[in-house]
């Protein structure tokens, strides 16, 4: 592939985005090129096999697929060295990103970027202490960037040939004074509220966070990363976070590749300063939000660097046998649709089999879609992929939603044949269960409904996240439509309007969501309009029940943040993928979709957060708090005082539930 492009394509590609540069798209009003979308009646997404893939692949100067892919140290809480104690300590580290560039100065997990691999079985409590032994400020470059020219937002650099600010380009102001205060959450980890990293609980340098992790779930690959109040975006991208594997007796009997063939794939971008004069890379880590200058409307942040496991667009020399990648996307917003093509351009998706999804093993091995795996920020993907098809081979895993820079990493496979004899299990996770409403989530359910609503409404910048409460009173209804944070919609289970409305949006908002230790609760999402979120839900683990489209959602009117007019019922209900069944903790929810998912919450009791992962929107907003209580605490509550308890009411559920009596 030439690595030349015509400069009006690349400037182009480089202003508007791609798939992984997904809010830019929902400010200019378009969608982003190669994303799955909507059609405007509803319906299902499109999908274009694709035969080859022929993209634009600029290098910036870096030659690509230069240096070995870094493997991080793996920690085995249960041995004897550790004995289910560890104690994991946050430091500066000076690392290069490539062996062509300036050491980049880090946040990191045990001077490791990423941090090492934490590994633990299954029942088997583990106890960590994180410690912040952090100097100085966070170490990046933070400025807002327009989309237009001469400066496009993702590409390197901010300042002029004199070291001047370019046009348009504004240093946030307060970035550069940040301290190390953080706090560290196991996502995908069940376990009790002091221990899942509640967001204000962040810890300045000097300080430890004890917590205690149960491990009390299947075999899967969770991960470990920062989630300080508000600065999230910063603290992760500086460089914190790390894979943690669960192992259980299941996954051992079914014999898949360990051992140097069962690798992290930890993908992340990362943009980069250059030498105002030289032009040259500097490697100093540059944040650099994309914003439209009317409006002051801001995009999450991209950059054009694809990172695996600290290294930008590395190479793995691999053997002719089958390998075990876990793959996660640690990216604060990128979307990456993952394939694997030869040097010819020819997609190879057919020697990829997934075998589990954020939360554990799928039931059987799922097919590779012929368009590629869509990862949004937070999800994992655990493949299996045949290398004995390519002897003598170099292959690529590339990004096909991405139009300014598609290349991750290079698969260089060795020459010769090997007596390889595994081959994917028929059965993988026989404790696995299909939900299905009535029986294996039962009719005795919460549930939880929750609005995203695009920028712009009611003249506010970024996006949101509104919880709904039903109305049930014909009485309470307003006199006129569309009135602000009401939000009618058509069921399409129970065949009629329902009114909705909004009891909050901020973080710090009356707490509405109260949930039962042990009950399953179904998530309702809906999507009014904007770029696409993956929606993370803390604690339990869930399956995706429906995917509808709504379809027409002109009803929502931004000026007024209300419905004018229902939204009409949505349709059928639009595929879901073999691997979309398994379980998961976060998931996709596209313009004008509905998705319902269920989960129990058996695990731990607090105060828990579910929000958009794409760092950005979390730390500007999306972000709510729910808590799961003991039941007999809530009764004994309500049998007490009938009431609620300074503004954070038990007696709310009803409203947001059905079947639930007693809240």
């Amino acid at each position: 592939m030439d690595g030349s492009v015509d400069r009006r394509v690349f400037l182009t590609s480089a202003v508007l985005g791609s798939a992984g540069v997904v809010a830019g798209m929902g400010l200019l009003g378009s969608s982003a090129p190669g994303a799955a979308t909507l059609p405007a009646t509803g319906g299902g997404r499109p999908r274009q096999p694709m035969q080859a893939v022929q993209l634009p692949a600029p290098n910036f100067g870096l030659t690509k697929f230069l240096d070995p892919v870094r493997i991080p140290p793996v920690l085995r809480a249960y041995s004897r060295r550790y004995r289910d104690e560890l104690t994991i300590t946050m430091t500066n580290a000076r690392v290069r990103l490539h062996s062509q560039l300036p050491e980049t100065t880090l946040w990191t997990y045990q001077g490791q970027f990423p941090g090492p691999t934490v590994e633990v079985r299954s029942g088997r409590q583990l106890r960590v202490a994180w410690t912040n032994e952090l100097q100085g400020t966070v170490p990046l470059v933070a400025v807002r960037a327009p989309f237009a020219q001469p400066t496009p937002a993702n590409l390197p650099g901010y300042r002029n040939q004199d070291g001047s600010v370019a046009p348009g380009v504004e240093l946030i102001g307060g970035v550069a004074e940040l301290v190390p205060w953080n706090v560290v959450h196991l996502h995908g980890a069940v376990t009790n509220g002091g221990n899942d990293g509640w967001a204000h609980n962040g810890m300045l340098p000097g300080g430890t966070q004890l917590t205690e992790y149960p491990n009390g779930q299947p075999a899967t690959g969770l991960w470990y990363h920062d989630h300080a109040m508000a600065v999230t975006r910063f603290n992760v991208y500086a460089g914190l976070a790390g894979m943690y594997l669960v192992r259980d007796d299941e996954e051992a009997a079914l014999g898949l590749p360990g051992g140097d063939y069962e690798v992290p794939l930890i993908i992340a971008d990362r943009n980069l300063d250059t030498d105002p004069a030289t032009g040259a890379l500097t490697g100093q880590l540059l944040f650099k939000f994309q914003y439209l200058p009317a409006s002051g409307t801001s995009a999450p942040v991209t950059g054009p660097f694809t990172v695996v496991n600290g290294v930008i667009w590395p190479h793995l020399d691999v053997e002719t046998r089958w390998y075990r990648f876990r793959v996660l996307n640690a990216a604060n917003s990128r979307f990456f649709r993952l394939n694997l093509v030869d040097e010819a351009g020819t997609v190879h998706n057919d020697a990829i089999r997934i075998a589990g999804t954020d939360a554990g093993l799928l039931p059987a091995p799922a097919p590779m879609p012929a368009d590629g795996l869509t990862l949004t920020p937070a999800e994992r993907a655990d493949l299996l992929i045949d290398f004995s098809r390519f002897p003598g081979q170099r292959l690529r895993l590339v990004n096909t939603g991405a139009t300014v820079e598609p290349d991750i990493m290079e698969f260089r496979v060795e020459g010769r044949a090997r007596n390889d004899s595994f081959s994917p299990p028929a059965r993988l996770s026989p404790s696995y269960v299909r939900l299905a409403p009535g029986t294996s989530v039962p009719e005795d359910h919460d549930e939880v409904f929750v609005a995203m609503t695009p920028p712009g409404v009611a003249g506010r910048p970024h996006p949101e996240m509104w919880e709904l409460q039903e109305i049930t009173d014909p009485a309470a209804l307003p006199a006129k439509f569309p009135a602000e944070g009401i939000v009618q919609l058509t069921d399409p289970a129970m065949g009629m309007v329902r009114t909705f409305r909004k009891v909050a949006r901020l973080f710090d908002d009356t707490t509405t969501i109260f949930v039962d230790r042990g009950r399953w609760v179904v998530w309702n999402l809906i999507h009014l309009g904007g770029t696409p979120h993956p929606m993370h839900i803390h604690l339990a683990r869930f399956q995706l029940l429906n995917r509808r489209a709504i379809g027409d959602l002109k009803p929502f009117d931004l000026a007024t943040g209300g419905t004018t007019t229902p939204l009409p019922a949505p349709g059928d209900g639009l595929p879901i993928e073999k691997y979309e069944e398994g379980w998961k903790d976060t998931f996709i929810l596209r313009q004008g979709e509905w998705i319902t998912v269920a989960g129990r919450f058996d695990g731990g009791t607090g105060e828990f957060m579910y929000h958009c992962h794409v760092l950005d929107h979390e730390d500007e907003g999306m972000m709510r708090p729910f808590v799961v209580h003991p039941p007999e605490v809530a009764r004994f509550h309500m049998r007490s005082s009938g009431s609620g308890h300074g503004g954070h009411s038990m007696s709310a559920m009803p409203s947001m539930n059905s079947g639930h009596g007693g809240h």
